[in-house]
């Protein structure tokens, strides 16, 4: 970046900036600051921006006694200067990442009241101040400022290698030799280091190309790097170098080769060398050069073209994160819900999927516009799952990673799998034109800050969101906005545990994959050609070039569903099947059966039985006709109507209507049960003989013949009712006498069962030892009072009788 207001030149980030640009930005934001005090005292880094923060707690251990050289920024969060430098102090840090840890970056913001004693220690009198720490500095170092800066990152990364090569013994531990080499070292240097690679920089006396790659491989073994100045005749004539700069390996034994990148710079010199077999970076095992069988995975690896998207990874994505992710929300309301919609509405609108997933996706977006202020994830799953069974809709289940598989389960797969499923939707928006530029990345944003289950990476995607976002006014900014953010990512989480050895973390697209991309600036930097990058990234994620290898077909997806749903179903049969037999069971034990029963429902009989005869005299012939004829069902007990009765036998007692439930007695009068037994019986059998000859009287007349009439000839022994042929001529007289008798021994029994009724309301469910034992107890507590009322008189008598006495 040799001009102040250019194109950015670092090779880890992709940023483009104007002059008025970044003078309204700084304008705005010194207004903010103002408005919004309580804004600005958050700061204006955070531990995404890979500087370390300061406070009074911890700027003691950090720049005291350190065996890191440190850069620290003292900065007062309301200072416009200060908001417009941060940009390229958090690029400063993401440039020289690979730097540590002989040299780091911090900062402390002095307008927060506990750090101002601090910043006065270290004599701050104006923001931004930027001073260098050497390692292993004094409690009385106040530091080295930088004086007659520009806000240029190649500035303040030669200023860094200047103090870094005066410094003062000791020299930090974790910093490689920076001054040129000689010939001498370069004939014994295998004998005293054991590494694989030896790269030797051929560049001029001013150049900082060496030192900076020196440092740049700081991080990484089995490689060393030297610088050499072009002044070196032995060795520039021995290796024929004629270029400068220029980078050649040089092996045991006098060996050389040229390295061959792209560009004679800094950038392709570091990731040409990182690329070599067996650089590895510190800390991190080897990467496997096999493709089959390497991975600790349970499932087989796939080859896959790294150069090509694989609709496996993208509806890998898409079951992960409907069916995994979304399980931890068991109901989901509020800016929640608000995101979900969003977020299955992109996927309905521009996602490039298979036609049964698009029909799913939008019969899930249908639901969802339908549903209420919440919903739970039960009801969700369902629809996801397509319990419906509606035709030609389903989303495979389980993960099949292609792209993003990983050497280890841990490592890539779904994060991985996210990052390209929302470039795949920015890149299908570009293609068809949405109207709003910011729709996937608006999207992409509320997802991960609701739903995603890395919560630190969640903050870490929601810094990079607040700082940029709104800036994005076009579909192509939108893409590249994406594409530098997930380059940014890639650089903060370099060489951290996630990193996959065999799919290391550099900035993409790579010079192999696209050489066109990358170019140097004047002063010889990285530089991005961002139309290159445009047309390159359109490419790669669109959905004509999309794989659909290791992929199962729909017809598979389909018939996978259905047998599920069927044996979902058997399953739901089975569980009501076992769940209405314990109903059964448990009726069979809380209720008496039909053949034994209860005192009460023989008491019904008893009433309901001679009624219904009486009333069927009475009636009309047509009624009587139609209600005799309604056959009873099995279950149906004598003497009681079919459809009242079984309510009544099954019915629970009411309090509220006093018909309370009499409790069985122990011992069972047989006589009387048999009697009501059989009399039941004997009205079934005369009622339809009756109701057969009216039937036929209505319809011809006929001669009158015997029918069966019911009398109450009581046996002595068992009480049997009988059934007397009754002629025509029969005595009216008798009938009448007989039928008067029946009625006076009805209406005793009635008031009988009437007496015993109101005996059972008042005990209310209680039995005759329950009585008795309340009738004893009640006794003995009156006995109890009385003996205490005795006791007490008579106690209170003799006290009197000795006052009387005293």
């Amino acid at each position: 970046m040799a001009r102040r207001c250019g194109r950015a030149t670092s090779w880890f980030t992709y940023e483009i900036e104007i002059c008025p640009r970044k003078i309204a930005t700084s304008a705005v934001w010194l207004c903010f600051c103002l408005l919004f005090p309580s804004a600005a005292e958050a700061g204006l880094y955070s531990a995404s921006d890979q500087v370390i923060l300061l406070g009074p707690e911890n700027v003691e251990s950090v720049l005291f006694n350190s065996s890191t050289a440190m850069v620290v920024e003292f900065y007062a969060s309301w200072c416009g200067h200060c908001v417009a430098f941060s940009p390229v102090y958090k690029s400063l840090a993401r440039d020289i990442k690979e730097w540590k840890p002989a040299v780091d970056l911090a900062a402390i913001d002095c307008a927060e009241e506990m750090n101002r004693m601090v910043c006065a220690g270290y004599k701050i009198k104006g923001y931004p101040t930027i001073k260098f720490f050497h390692a292993y500095s004094k409690a009385a170092v106040t530091g080295l400022p930088f004086t007659g800066y520009n806000r240029d990152v190649l500035w303040f990364r030669q200023k860094i290698i200047d103090r870094l090569e005066t410094h003062e013994e000791p020299w930090p531990p974790a910093c490689p030799p920076l001054e040129p080499t000689s010939e001498a070292e370069i004939d014994s240097f295998f004998e005293t280091n054991n590494v694989q690679h030896l790269a030797l920089i051929f560049e001029e006396d001013r150049s900082y190309i060496g030192r900076e790659v020196t440092l740049d491989l700081l991080q990484f073994e089995n490689v060393a790097v030297r610088r050499v100045l072009s002044t070196v005749e032995g060795l520039v004539t021995k290796l024929g170098v004629t270029e400068f700069p220029s980078c050649y390996l040089y092996y045991p034994g006098g060996n050389f080769t040229r390295l061959k990148v792209n560009f004679e710079g800094r950038a392709f010199y570091s990731y040409a060398l990182q690329r070599l077999p067996g650089v590895v970076r510190s800390g991190k095992p080897p990467p496997v050069t096999s493709d089959v069988g390497t991975n600790k995975t349970e499932e087989p690896w796939r080859p896959f073209d790294k150069f090509r998207v694989y609709m496996a990874d993208l509806e890998s994505v898409l079951h992960y994160s409907l069916r995994s992710e979304l399980t931890a929300h068991s109901v989901i309301k509020g800016d929640a819900l608000i995101s979900l919609k969003k977020y299955i509405s992109v996927l309905a609108k521009y996602f490039p999927g298979r036609p049964m997933v698009m029909n799913l996706l939008r019969s899930v977006e249908s639901w969802l516009n339908q549903a209420g202020d919440e919903i739970s994830y039960v009801a969700f799953r369902e629809i996801l799952d397509n319990s419906a069974q509606s035709p030609d809709a389903a989303l495979p289940e389980g993960v099949r990673w292609v792209g993003c598989q990983g050497s280890e389960p841990q490592l890539r797969r779904y994060p991985c799998g996210m990052w390209t499923l929302f470039h795949v939707l920015t890149v299908q928006a570009y293609s068809t034109g949405s109207t709003d530029p910011q729709e996937v990345l608006s999207t992409m944003r509320n997802y991960v800050h609701n739903f995603f289950g890395c919560r630190p990476c969640a903050e870490h995607f929601e810094n990079m969101a607040r700082e940029g976002m709104s800036e994005v006014n076009t579909l192509k900014s939108a893409v590249l906005w994406l594409w530098s953010r997930h380059n940014r990512v890639n650089n903060r989480l370099a060489g951290a545990l996630s990193e996959d050895p065999n799919f290391p973390k550099f900035q993409w697209p790579t010079p192999e994959m696209c050489s066109s991309c990358h170019m140097l600036s004047e002063n010889g930097d990285h530089m991005w050609k961002v139309e290159q990058v445009l047309s390159f990234v359109l490419s790669y994620f669109s959905s004509s070039r999309i794989l659909t290898d290791y992929l199962e077909s729909e017809s598979q997806v389909l018939e996978k569903q259905r047998q599920k749903h069927a044996s979902r179903l058997l399953t739901l049969e089975a569980q009501k099947r076992v769940e209405r037999k314990t109903r059964e069971a448990l009726d069979s034990v809380t209720n008496p059966p039909p053949s034994q029963p209860s005192v009460q429902e023989e008491e019904e009989e008893e009433e309901e039985g001679p009624q219904d005869e009486v009333v069927a005299d009475e009636e009309e012939e047509g009624g009587e006709a139609a209600e005799m004829e309604a056959k009873p069902t099995p279950w149906a007990r004598p003497g009681i109507e079919v459809g009242r009765g079984r309510q009544q036998a099954r019915g629970k007692p009411s309090i509220v209507g006093m018909k309370m439930r009499e409790l069985p007695e122990d011992i069972v009068d047989l006589d009387s049960f048999v009697n009501q037994h059989y009399k039941a019986k004997a009205l079934q059998l005369a009622a339809p003989s009756r109701v057969k000859r009216r039937t036929l009287q209505r319809k011809e007349e006929q001669e009158p013949g015997p029918v069966f009439g019911l009398g109450m000839e009581l046996d002595a022994g068992l009480g049997m009712v009988g059934l007397q042929p009754i002629d025509a001529d029969f005595d009216q007289g008798k009938q009448l006498q007989k039928r008067e008798l029946t009625g006076h021994y009805f209406v005793e029994e009635a008031e009988w069962n009437h007496r015993e009724r109101w005996m059972s309301v008042l005990s209310i469910g209680f039995s005759k030892l329950d009585i008795s034992l309340c009738v004893i107890l009640y006794f003995l507590s009156c006995m109890c009072l009385l003996a205490m009322y005795l006791f007490f008189k008579n106690r209170l008598r003799l006290r009197r009788f000795k006052a009387a006495l005293t």
